[in-house]
């Protein structure tokens, strides 16, 4: 093993567990070649803001326009 690699063994082993789970997330979207869907996004509960602007989607009736998985997909440059 090169001294680049065990450079970065040494810092993962030194990072906490949700610190590694964010560089491995990293790795995975560089270098790892896998379809993306909604399911791959991690729920979170909405916070001021969400709720501030799910009110506001409520009470505004251009807000309901939807696109499909796919065209948002690639919107976002991911597919």
């Amino acid at each position: 093993m090169n001294a680049i690699k065990e450079r970065i063994i040494g810092a993962v082993s030194l990072m906490t567990d949700k610190e590694a789970e964010i560089f491995w997330k990293l790795i995975q979207n560089r270098y790892t070649i896998t379809a993306k869907s909604w399911n791959d996004i991690e729920e979170a509960e909405p916070d001021d803001v969400d709720l501030l602007m799910l009110a506001q989607i409520e009470s505004d009736p251009e807000c309901h326009q939807f696109v499909s998985e796919k065209e948002a997909l690639r919107e976002l440059g991911i597919i």
